[in-house]
């Protein structure tokens, strides 16, 4: 693979986190696209695209690069370029695709445990932080799922997965200190004790989940 995919990156507080390591270690070429700044770029021809995770909702149309995106992903879906999706990213694909996003019966925040019958993806607790979710959009496949729903589709080579698998703990750490709106039963201090935790096994996982991701494209 000699042309680098493209890392559609959202904000600055929302780098690739574990997942640059992992390009960067597998020496796969990539290039990470600042969307709030420079738009959405054409994604034909690329050999994979990576959609990272937002503050701001797959549903909506605010910020306008929104709908841009995820009319991008449905071109790069119809030109079979391989799409991988990361909560908000998971959630564009899922838009694309025909499905919906909707307001999570519960805000799932901190390292919460995901359930999976793919071998791609390993149970046990990711980073999280959503305030939505997607529907399973048609022709696609539930393979996970945690508390608030489901949690992971495969359609063909292409996979959304509402939780973080690229965020490390001090990303996480940085979005509390940050979110205006957190639900008051959620105790900030407690969910970092648990990340400490969590953190090195939901890294462990992630780079598993890269890997087997990866592995498979053309």
């Amino acid at each position: 693979m000699s042309t680098p995919g493209l890392i559609l990156q959202h904000g600055p507080y929302g780098p690739p986190g574990h997942l640059g390591a992992f390009l960067a270690e597998a020496g796969i070429p990539h290039r990470v696209h600042h969307v709030w700044e420079d738009g959405i770029p054409d994604l034909a021809g690329a050999p994979f695209a990576v959609s990272l995770g937002s503050q701001f909702s797959a549903g909506g149309a605010d910020p306008a690069w929104v709908p841009r995106e995820v009319a991008a992903l449905r071109e790069a879906v119809a030109r079979d370029v391989p799409v991988l999706g990361l909560c908000f990213g998971g959630q564009a694909l899922a838009v694309a695709l025909g499905g919906e996003v909707r307001r999570s019966p519960v805000p799932e925040i901190g390292y919460v445990a995901v359930d999976s019958d793919d071998p791609d993806i390993p149970s046990g607790p990711y980073g999280q932080y959503h305030y939505e979710t997607f529907s399973i959009p048609a022709g696609g496949r539930e393979v996970a799922r945690s508390p608030a729903g489901p949690a992971a589709f495969r359609h063909g080579l292409h996979l959304g997965v509402q939780f973080h698998p690229e965020v490390t703990l001090a990303q996480l750490t940085e979005w509390l200190g940050m979110d205006p709106d957190l639900p008051p039963w959620i105790d900030r201090d407690a969910v970092i004790r648990e990340g400490e935790r969590c953190a090195p096994e939901a890294a462990e996982r992630a780079r598993r989940l890269f890997a087997a991701w990866f592995a498979r494209l053309p």
